[in-house]
């Protein structure tokens, strides 16, 4: 969940962590003072009194100080951070409750506990399954913990690991190549971690800003802005779903080869169950595409042929790869990824995804035991599209998860092509021309003709204009209004053609205008409010009352806003096509049946958190 949302749900004493948090950094004079001053100053100078929209902007400019302080917390060895940062980045698990929380951290114990014995048995012993290489990287990195962890002992200090140890360590184990999980069994080897009270783990987590916990519901909430950097700090390049998309694009082979490097134990493992433990090693993506997939002595050429087929024909991406050197190849992967992830658009339309997740719970037995295991949700978490949404799952990721021969299974019953990429397939079967029209209605409205074949929808740029207005009014009609094409016929003269006239009954009408753009911000003020004058003009001519005019647009600029304020003969009002997206969106899920519209009569910009607030009631 975005952090705006999460902070809607909350009450003041539940936000108070973590205002605190950001006040403080904000008195430190951070990097961005002067657009977080600007943000308080057209609200309230009390970061407690302004709304979660504007709490989550402000956030966003501290974001790098924000890093510091939980970066600082790492220090403290007895805290565990590193167990429970590991537990809450993990794909699902950005809410729960506190049980299930309790519960994840008590099986991550039980865990540790085993592989750091197992670990200390191979470490000792003449032969083990370990790699002699790999073994001689583990005793060093051991032996510079214990050496950092033990130093100020001789100087009759507490034994603790200070940021700068920690540096050194950090850069150690990267050049060693170990993964997370080798670093952490070796830490809490030198370390062994003591079982904490779930109380004090969550009044420390939520003390340091990592999460917000509602006493009420007892529910954990961590905020996908946070989950970002948590990962960054972990330096986890990749969420899991998307390292194993990467992964299934890899032979077996390949795969192999990542487990023998980091020894994980593949006898009697097939494909499906070493990506699994590949995933929870949190190897470096970046070390893994560069070295771990390659065979010895494989020369730079033929790494570099690697990674660029892996961009075209595995991960099927649709315009080349940008870079010359390996890293920058690798580097613009994972920001393929970051981009994929703070895109909110599902793929496919909300209903084609619902309508996914019947039919896989219908035909496959285990699908829930998939989703649940690699998720680990909770028994009482529902597995719809709403739930799935919330923690940023999408179908996509879904399909993902299931074995190759599941998807075969229900592509079958489904009669759904099997030849090809079959994901692709099955997500190209649940694909609703309207509704993914709708969920990409930004995009036209900005004429991005490339974003939209990106995702499966092909219109000729001579279209565009006409299509917006299409899904303008159709957005319209979901929201209960009647659409009246007749008397927009009626009205409209050769020279004056409104694009959309709304019939609210009694000779009273809304009179929309639709615009489309390439560059940023509509700024066409005059002509557009000619437009609409003549609209209005010829619509009182023929008896009618026109209580409002609205123009639709993706983006209006700062003047066009302020010369529409100073407009009043024609009552309008401007909407950005996100918001008109978003409030059909929250009308969908509302008990509404007809949208009130009145609640468009107010603002110059209107203001969708408001509708939104007024119509969820």
């Amino acid at each position: 969940m975005k952090l705006e949302s999460i902070l809607d749900i909350l009450n003041s004493l539940e936000k108070n962590p973590f205002l605190k948090i950001i006040d403080n950094i904000k008195s430190t004079n951070p990097k961005n003072c002067k657009e977080i001053d600007k943000i308080l100053s057209e609200s309230s100078a009390d970061l407690k009194n302004i709304d979660s929209i504007n709490i989550a902007k402000v956030f966003n400019l501290v974001k790098n100080e924000f890093t510091q302080t939980v970066k600082a917390e790492f220090v403290n060895t007895t805290s565990q951070l590193d167990i429970f940062i590991d537990i809450l980045i993990k794909d699902g698990n950005c809410n729960m409750s506190q049980n299930w929380l309790a519960h994840l951290y008590q099986a991550e114990l039980n865990k540790i506990k085993s592989k750091t014995l197992q670990l200390k048995t191979a470490l000792t012993a003449e032969k083990s399954e370990i790699d002699d290489v790999r073994k001689r990287d583990y005793n060093i990195y051991k032996a510079c913990l214990e050496t950092a962890y033990t130093n100020d002992l001789d100087n009759n200090r507490d034994a603790k690991i200070t940021n700068d140890e920690l540096s050194i360590l950090l850069t150690l184990s990267r050049n060693l190549e170990l993964s997370q999980e080798e670093v952490k069994l070796i830490n809490y080897l030198i370390i062994p971690p003591e079982k904490l009270n779930i109380d004090n783990v969550i009044l420390m987590l939520k003390n340091i800003g990592v999460i917000f916990y509602s006493k009420k519901n007892n529910m954990v909430y961590v905020a996908d802005e946070i989950v970002s950097i948590l990962r960054k700090i972990r330096k986890k390049e990749l969420a899991d779903k998307y390292l194993r998309r990467v992964l299934k694009t890899f032979k077996e082979p390949q795969i192999n080869l990542i487990c023998k490097k980091h020894s994980i134990e593949i006898k009697e493992l097939n494909y499906d169950a070493k990506i699994k433990n590949i995933i929870k090693e949190g190897i470096s993506f970046s070390n893994l595409l560069a070295n771990e997939i390659h065979k010895e002595n494989t020369s730079l050429t033929e790494r570099k042929k690697v990674i660029n087929d892996l961009w075209e024909n595995g991960l099927g991406a649709s315009f080349p790869l940008r870079g010359s050197t390996m890293d920058e190849k690798i580097d613009n992967i994972i920001l393929y990824f970051d981009e994929i992830e703070k895109d909110e658009r599902v793929g496919i339309s909300i209903e084609g995804y619902e309508k996914l997740l019947i039919d896989l719970n219908e035909s496959l037995k285990s699908f829930r035991k998939y989703i649940s295991d690699e998720f680990e949700f909770s028994d009482d978490v529902i597995i719809d599209n709403n739930t799935l949404l919330d923690f940023n799952i999408k179908p996509r990721d879904i399909l993902d998860v299931l074995p190759t021969e599941e998807l075969k299974t229900f592509a079958f019953a489904k009669q759904i092509k099997t030849r090809g990429d079959l994901v692709q397939n099955i997500l190209d079967a649940y694909k609703d021309a309207e509704n993914l029209l709708i969920e990409n209605y930004e995009t036209v409205g900005f004429r991005n003709l490339a974003l939209l074949k990106e995702n499966g929808i092909i219109i000729k740029e001579s279209e565009i204009g006409i299509k917006f207005e299409e899904l303008t009014k159709l957005i319209f009609e979901k929201l209960g209004f009647n659409v009246d094409d007749k008397l927009k016929s009626k009205l409209n003269t050769t020279k004056d053609k409104a694009d959309i006239i709304i019939n609210l009954g009694n000779n009273d009408i809304i009179i929309i205008e639709c615009k489309t753009i390439k560059e940023s911000g509509y700024n066409k003020f005059s002509s557009v409010s000619r437009q609409i004058r003549s609209y209005v003009d010829v619509a009182k001519n023929n008896g009618f009352n026109v209580v409002k005019s609205l123009l639709i647009a993706p983006e209006f600029s700062d003047d066009f806003i302020n010369e529409c304020d100073l407009e009043f003969q024609i009552n309008l009002s401007l909407i950005t096509a996100k918001a008109l997206k978003n409030i059909l969106d929250g009308f969908r899920v509302s008990k509404l049946k007809h949208f009130p519209y009145q609640l468009l009569m107010k603002d110059v910009l209107i203001k969708e958190d408001r509708i939104l607030k007024a119509i969820n009631k």
